[in-house]
């Protein structure tokens, strides 16, 4: 059919998502038109009754476009191409919305969709039906002349500066949008997504050739923003005096990248685009299929929620919700966020309150999920009854996301609809859905979180830290440096190795410690020095649980005690006997049931790197990069423990100096700790321990073979230690070391105060 009537850049103002500064505002749309239709008789015969009127189909169109508010211009595009065709009687009709003002650094953006008679046969203009697209038409979602700034050429002069880039993409897909404007718009690929995620990593790299920056983009857009097919328009306006630009095109699909992964590990990202740091936390939005991908096979839906109480044991309460999450609801938890203390708001006169987010797989629907949680509730003492709103509660439960669906009924709103104006939503949703896009507002939790943190209803008054409920009491990260003073009862560790061998000098010890200012003692019965032997499981339960019972029998009950052992049995029996943090320096490797043990047992935990065992560590040093091969091993067993059911806030991690490193390996650590315990890290928000303490390392650097002499070197430690992030310090010299952290605190920590 080649007679063609068309409609060329048809200007009306509508609200279609949000506009260049993401706000939900009326902005210019231009629609373009291209209806297929036999005009021949209407030639011959000079009557447009055989035709089709462009006026009336302009001004059917431009009334539905402003009469409109519609989530995304793939709504609108669909409603107009359903008026083309069933109202104007187009055969055929092709649909290209543009939103010049969608986003800040490019042109325009839009759609282009392609529908007939046929697609919609059985619907009709106003119903809500998705269409049959019984022809297959490929859809298109296009970026026009993205401006971005990279380091790009193999001239002296272009590896200096960055010059501006302009790109063009061309992203093919069925978009498969229901068309109905209050529901809700199911994307496969949102361009304002694609946008960030490309910009992101091409205005942080540097190329040599257009033709590396071209695939890269294309790489992206299908292996992280999993799109079936994309075109990449790269231009340099820079390039030539006499030229307006020179560039390359390309088209990839997933075929040109059958040999990597449909999603891509970020380490693996990285390493082809040219980033050092390999395990970095990716920036791409996760994706919904995705996640589902990842689900338990007898789970077909995935939530976040919200947890928060304040009246009451709150910790307990939270555990609690957790259980009955499983029991009750029959939902799997399948992560859980760090624990955060936060000022109440709305109504502030009431208690602080403790908050958390968890992350679930149900079968349960939306309206079926939310009666569970409120039955949860009110099993554990909420009652709706007369309760004030927003007021003091044992327990609150709230859907902040199902899938990525939106949903709205006389009981319920999905996304949670206050959650991006609430610090105390938002910090622990980040810990598990950072890259999680909002389906609404299409920006990641990480970036509604750093927005609401700029806007003028941010308030610094209400308070939020990072807790760690341990013994009686909680811990504030980030307050202070927590000291662990230990205690070896054992007769041949490297340091102290006989000297509290008996229950009677290691209680006195503990005393000592406690009175120097120690914030936690760290028992050990058996010493995991480089080639140490092993003893036998009943001989290590023989020296540290009497001398735990011991410490607990003489009325000290407020400081916490650490075991330090590698043995689920030896864990389990010394919580019970009153310890309250499990310190595994396989990180869980050496016993296959440890994770088990740790989720049981429901404490702080800490897990440290290592490799091979105290006979073979000293053979196992050989790193392609000591900080990113830690990261990397050490974050598999991280989330062995959270997948196990340890909940995030219990877990601590160490990165293992003296542990299958040399000497050099370990000053390493402590000079490039931030890259470990900072931004972007696999470990970002993870406390961290360190144990320098008396190590080989600090002997060989101050040649001083006594380890007992060693505490001058280890308060360098230490003071490095804190400055590049450390929370813990595992000490034998107590009260020295609490001055020097108290000192270094001072320098380099953020005062509570």
């Amino acid at each position: 059919m080649g007679d063609k009537i068309i409609i060329k850049n048809l200007l009306v103002r509508n609200v279609t998502g949000v506009d260049s500064w993401e706000r939900l505002k009326r902005q210019p749309v231009l629609i373009n038109l291209t209806l297929n239709k036999n005009i021949s008789k209407a030639g011959e015969k000079d009557k447009l009754t055989y035709s089709i009127n462009y006026g009336t189909v302009s001004k059917a169109v431009s009334k539905f476009a402003e009469d409109s508010i519609c989530d995304s211009v793939e709504v609108l595009a669909e409603g107009i191409a359903k008026i083309c065709v069933n109202e104007c009687h187009a055969p055929r009709v092709t649909v290209r919305v543009e939103k010049p003002r969608a986003l800040l650094h490019a042109a325009s953006a839009g759609v282009e969709i392609i529908r007939t008679k046929e697609d919609y046969d059985h619907v009709g203009s106003n119903s809500n039906t998705q269409p049959n697209y019984i022809n297959s038409h490929q859809d298109l979602i296009f970026i026009k002349d993205l401006r971005l700034s990279a380091i790009i050429g193999v001239n002296p002069w272009e590896r200096e500066e960055k010059q501006t880039v302009i790109l063009n993409l061309t992203i093919y897909s069925n978009l498969n949008v229901n068309s109905s404007q209050n529901d809700a718009v199911t994307k496969p690929h949102n361009y304002r997504t694609i946008v960030r995620t490309i910009s992101k990593y091409v205005e942080e790299s540097t190329y040599q050739t257009v033709e590396a920056f071209a695939i890269t983009a294309a790489r992206i857009a299908i292996t992280q923003c999993l799109v079936d097919k994309v075109t990449v328009r790269v231009e340099k306006p820079s390039a030539l005096v006499f030229a307006e630009s020179a560039g390359i095109e390309i088209t990839r699909s997933q075929s040109d990248f059958a040999d990597e992964a449909r999603h891509i590990s970020q380490p693996q990202l990285d390493f082809l685009n040219g980033k050092r740091f390999r395990n970095s936390r990716s920036t791409i939005p996760e994706q919904a299929e995705v996640i589902k991908s990842t689900l338990p096979k007898e789970y077909k839906h995935f939530a976040f929620i919200g947890l928060g109480s304040n009246l009451g044991d709150r910790v307990k309460n939270i555990n609690e919700a957790l259980q009955q999450l499983e029991k009750i609801c029959k939902c799997k938890v399948l992560d859980t966020s760090f624990l955060y203390e936060t000022s109440p708001m709305y109504v502030i006169d009431q208690p602080n309150f403790l908050n958390a987010a968890c992350k679930i797989a149900t079968n349960l629907n939306p309206e079926e999920l939310i009666k569970e949680l409120q039955a949860v509730e009110l099993n554990l003492g909420r009652s709706r009854e007369n309760a004030i709103r927003n007021g003091p509660r044992t327990i609150d439960l709230d859907i902040l996301f199902y899938d990525d669906i939106e949903c709205s009924t006389d009981t319920l709103v999905i996304p949670h609809p206050l959650m991006h104006e609430r610090e105390f939503v938002l910090r622990p949703l980040c810990d598990i859905a950072k890259r999680f896009e909002h389906p609404k507002l299409y920006k990641t939790c990480e970036q509604l979180l750093s927005q609401y943190l700029k806007s003028p209803n941010y308030d610094k008054k209400n308070t939020i830290y990072k807790v760690l409920p341990i013994q009686n009491s909680k811990w504030i990260w980030n307050s202070k440096t927590y000291i662990m003073g230990v205690i070896n009862v054992t007769p041949d560790s490297f340091s102290d190795g006989g000297q509290f061998y008996s229950v009677e000098s290691a209680v006195s010890h503990a005393e000592n410690l406690i009175a120097e200012g120690a914030d936690i003692l760290d028992i050990g019965g058996m010493s995991t020095r480089p080639n140490a032997d092993e003893i036998p499981i009943e001989e290590e339960i023989a020296r540290v649980i009497p001398v735990i019972q011991a410490i607990r029998s003489k009325g000290i009950t407020d400081i916490p005690i650490s075991i330090d052992t590698y043995r689920a049995t030896v864990a389990e029996k010394a919580i019970a006997a009153g310890a309250n943090l499990i310190n595994d320096v396989s990180g869980g490797q050496l016993d296959s049931d440890m994770y088990r043990i740790m989720a049981k047992m429901n404490v702080p935990i800490c897990l440290q790197h290592t490799r091979g065992n105290s006979k073979t560590m000293t053979k196992l040093t050989q790193y392609e990069d000591i900080i990113t091969d830690i990261c990397s091993e050490l974050f598999e067993r991280v989330e062995k423990a959270i997948e196990a059911g340890v909940k995030r806030w219990n877990i601590i991690i160490d990165p293992g100096i003296g542990f299958a490193k040399n000497y050099e390996q370990s000053f390493q650590i402590l000079k490039r700790l931030h890259e470990l315990t900072g931004r972007n890290s696999p470990f970002e928000g993870f406390p961290c321990l360190v144990g320098p303490s008396r190590k080989g390392f600090i002997g060989d650097a101050t040649k001083q073979p006594d380890a007992k002499k060693r505490g001058w070197g280890s308060a360098a430690a230490c003071t490095a230690s804190i400055a590049g992030g450390a929370d813990v310090l595992r000490v034998h010299d107590v009260k020295e070391m609490v001055d020097v952290a108290k000192v270094s605190d001072r320098i380099w920590r953020c005062s509570l105060e």
